[in-house]
């Protein structure tokens, strides 16, 4: 039983990983590199991270300066970023690309806080899920002999576990949001 509960927080570790790197791709008024992670770019064709064409860095708070390791690939980054709806105004040198995010206005941070919380519930479902998953496979090993007062506990257990990360999502919830109004 110990395996499983093991295995349910391993699974709930990742969902809440999940959310927080979500949370971080949402713009909010400071711009990471991290928010062009997946951002794919036609380069020769092929559908590639911008991540391999690029680097990416922080200029200020509220810019990225990206510098291609390959000059023509300078439009082509440039287009894949205006055709994301990211939000960020580019414009280059001839060597540096750099995108700003303008400053949120108030519906954009309503929506924004919307957003945050339809990602948050996402994570709570897949908690639930899981709960209710591992749930069957403690019920399933009852059949195999465990006794009532070990399903009990390990119901108990993954109850708590539930609890935990539920909990830990609503902090997490309420802090984006903060973060989000304070703008």
């Amino acid at each position: 039983m110990q395996q499983h509960l093991e295995e349910a927080k391993r699974d709930m570790d990742k969902a809440y990983a999940h959310l927080q790197d979500a949370f971080v791709k949402l713009h909010v008024g400071r711009v990471v590199p991290t928010m062009l992670q997946g951002l794919l770019v036609a380069y020769y064709g092929n559908p590639t991270p911008l991540h391999q064409l690029a680097s990416i860095q922080t200029a200020d708070a509220r810019t990225l300066a990206i510098q291609p390791w390959e000059q023509q690939a300078i439009p082509l980054i440039e287009k894949a970023i205006t055709e994301s709806q990211l939000g960020f105004a580019t414009k280059n040198d001839g060597r540096v690309i750099m995108a700003t995010l303008p400053p949120p206005s108030e519906e954009r941070r309503k929506a924004l806080v919307k957003l945050i919380k339809v990602e948050a519930e996402k994570s709570r479902i897949v908690i639930r899920n899981l709960r209710r998953d591992y749930k069957e496979i403690v019920k399933a090993a009852q059949k195999e002999g465990i006794s009532e007062n070990e399903l009990k506990r390990s119901e108990k257990k993954l109850q708590e576990l539930t609890d935990l990360y539920i909990d830990k999502i609503n902090h997490l919830l309420a802090l984006k949001e903060t973060d989000v109004l304070s703008i």
